[in-house]
């Protein structure tokens, strides 16, 4: 059978849907519904991450115009980028490399911090115990918090709109338990915002429940910020006795049975997040080298 080349195009054609051809280079539109020809989805991604090769970050307007993108293509994919973390947005809102590629590049001279590892906290903390997990911070006497639930969602990012009341969430007093004198001072006013009927309203109660938290190292809410809404969280030990942070998890009910399945989950996850923040990361490849020499040694 004979088929009829179209012209202007060099080397076996190759029919497809509907009569068309398609050919290499002939400016078909890439894939992913984009109207840029010549592009696949996988250059473009591509593109936007050899843009960092010079190990600074970039502003949008900059990282579009290297990756020789449209902005709001440029914007698109930058953001689904960061939702998985290998790219990162600074405080000044630029974007640069997340933490799993620079691992892949083997770069563990800088110590990871607080925000390039609490996505990974929250999302393994959701998937160990099924339900909404959260990691939050103290922030101008208000807890500020990402969070993942359960399913198919992306770890959200710190925000002004995420933002907990302290002497109400089990997030706020695991914080508030182990926070300096001067910041405890500061809430407890003589008159705390009453969210519920179950909200603790004046210093003495709050005062008590820190004090259950530090006895038993986990802070509990029920009804309190919400009507129904249970949570319990536990703190993220830093230097001196105080909390760098704190991950919780909202529970259904605060009875031993669901305490003691999601508990443990959350104290590990605390403990593990405080020995990554607090170790140098050149200390740990340098024991596990010595760690790797001495199994050797005793196999041998």
């Amino acid at each position: 059978m004979c088929i009829d080349v179209p012209p202007g195009i060099g080397g076996p054609p190759v029919p497809t849907v509907a009569g068309r051809w398609t050919g290499v280079d002939e400016g078909s539109p890439m894939a992913g519904n984009s109207t840029e020809p010549g592009r696949s989805v996988t250059s473009k991604v591509a593109a936007i991450l050899m843009s960092f090769t010079n190990g600074r970050g970039h502003a949008l307007v900059d990282l579009a115009r290297q990756a020789g993108l449209p902005t709001s293509t440029a914007h698109r994919l930058a953001r689904e980028l960061a939702d998985r973390h290998l790219l990162e947005r600074t405080d000044d809102g630029e974007f640069r490399v997340g933490l799993p590629l620079r691992m892949l590049c083997g770069e563990v001279a800088e110590r990871p911090t607080l925000r390039e590892r609490a996505p990974f906290i929250v999302d393994d903390l959701c998937e160990a115990t099924r339900t909404p997990a959260r990691l939050g911070v103290l922030d101008d006497l208000e807890v500020a918090y990402i969070e993942r639930l359960p399913g198919y969602r992306p770890v959200s990012t710190f925000s002004t709109a995420a933002r907990l009341p302290v002497h109400a969430t089990a997030l706020g007093k695991a914080l508030l338990a182990f926070a300096p004198s001067q910041v405890v001072r500061m809430v407890l006013t003589p008159s705390l915002h009453a969210y519920t009927t179950a909200t603790l309203t004046t210093p003495e109660q709050l005062h008590r429940a820190l004090q259950c938290v530090r006895l038993h190292g986990m802070a509990t809410s029920c009804g309190e910020l919400q009507a129904g809404h249970c949570g319990v969280a536990v703190p993220v030990p830093g230097p001196c006795g105080t909390a760098i942070a704190a991950v919780g998890v909202e529970v259904a009910d605060l009875e031993p049975a669901t305490l003691g399945r999601v508990v443990p989950a959350l104290v590990l996850a605390a403990r593990g997040l405080a020995r990554e923040l607090a170790v140098d990361p050149r200390e740990r490849a340098t024991a596990a080298v010595g760690a790797a020499a001495g199994a050797g040694r005793a196999a041998g």
